[in-house]
Parts: C-alpha cells; structure tokens; sequence
C-alpha cells in the first residue's frame, strides 16, 4: 500500500495516522517495510487490517498487524489516537524493559 505522506495527520514514537477516506489508517512504525501477506479483520479492533509475518529466533512464524483500517464514519481520530497511544506505550515499556539506558 503506497501512503502519501500528506495524509499524515498524527505521528507518534511508534506509530503514524493517515486520512486516507473512508479510513483513518493507523501504521505500525515497527513493522514498516514489511511485506502483507494478508487483509483480514483484526480480532482486537473489529477492523481491517494488513498482517505480516515476523520470525523468532526458533524460526516460527508469527502474523502481526501492520496497519488498521478504521472508518471514518464509525471512529474519530481521537479514538484512533488513543489506540495507537495504547500501543505506543507497549513498545514504550519494552524498550525500558530490555533497554533501560536507551532514550
């Protein structure tokens, strides 16, 4: 999916926001440039998202969400925010968690 950078409409340390109508698109900063291998509904939010694939270290496969489709007529952009500064504060405690030094 090609984003135009101009829909950026909010940018946080671990997410971006786009207005792309009908849907604010929410975008994972962490998983960018990874290839979709998937459009389904997302189990948590209710609603479409991209998913990929990442590997750990044993090499199991593991599908992430990518980016979230939320329409525009359903969600505001404050929800949306708040989503996205919900996962921004999970990546946020596991970077303190694994990297206390780091800022």
């Amino acid at each position: 999916m090609q984003i135009d950078p101009s829909d950026l409409v909010k940018r946080g340390g671990f997410y971006f926001i786009y207005d792309r109508p009908p849907h604010y698109v929410m975008e994972d900063k962490t998983k960018r440039g990874l290839e979709v291998r998937e459009h389904v509904v997302d189990k948590k939010y209710g609603v479409e998202s991209d998913r990929g694939m990442i590997y750990d270290m044993d090499g199991i496969g593991h599908k992430v969400g990518i980016r979230w489709f939320f329409p525009k007529s359903q969600y505001s952009l404050e929800q949306v925010t708040e989503k996205a500064e919900e996962m921004d504060k999970r990546y946020r405690a596991i970077r303190e968690m694994t990297c206390p030094d780091d800022e």
